[in-house]
């Protein structure tokens, strides 16, 4: 079997998937939510608790797997109505080899099991398992777009392209 390439200067991404049927049990007990997903917008709801902390009913599955990261911006200036609101965006760049094995493709359609619903919580040293970085939420480094690329080495694709960014905090300034 030709080979199939491979990633240069692997770390190890720690990445939060969204878990929707158990999200969508009853998130407040007696309160009145049913539900802590939201069908229509499908995403977790915001749950307001009695001391007025700000919380999400998300439940999250954690998944590692082997990746290149390639830094677009991180915490970049960005001014808002309620003031700075930093914006970062990251690429992972994960292997198909690693992601089957790591049983993250679907058999049946052969895309990746990695969504725009998940949430980079961390990247390791893949060689120490050592924390390099860690992505608290909020505001968290949410999957924004995921492509296949480089198709042709073996004649199979072997690179799943992940961009992650931060979700906007605060509203936008208005000039005028």
């Amino acid at each position: 079997m030709p080979p199939r390439g491979r990633l240069i200067y692997a770390f190890t991404a720690r990445l939060a998937q969204l878990s929707p049927a158990e999200t969508a049990k009853d998130p407040d007990g007696a309160g009145p939510l049913t539900s802590g997903y939201d069908d229509v917008f499908r995403e977790p709801v915001v749950i307001k608790p009695y001391d007025g902390e700000r919380q999400v009913a998300r439940a999250e599955t954690i998944v590692c797997a082997p990746c290149q990261v390639e830094f677009g911006s991180y915490e970049q200036l960005q001014m808002m109505a309620a003031g700075d609101s930093p914006t970062s965006r990251l690429v992972l760049v994960f292997h198909f080899r690693d992601l089957e094995r790591l049983s993250l493709v679907d058999a049946t359609t052969g895309a990746a099991k990695i969504q725009k619903t998940d949430r980079l919580a961390a990247i390791y040293d893949r060689c120490n398992r050592k924390l390099v970085q860690s992505f608290p939420d909020p505001p968290g480094l949410f999957v924004e777009q995921v492509m296949s690329s480089g198709f042709g080495i073996g004649r199979r694709r072997n690179l799943l392209i992940v961009t992650l960014a931060e979700r906007q905090q605060t509203a936008r300034a208005t000039v005028g």
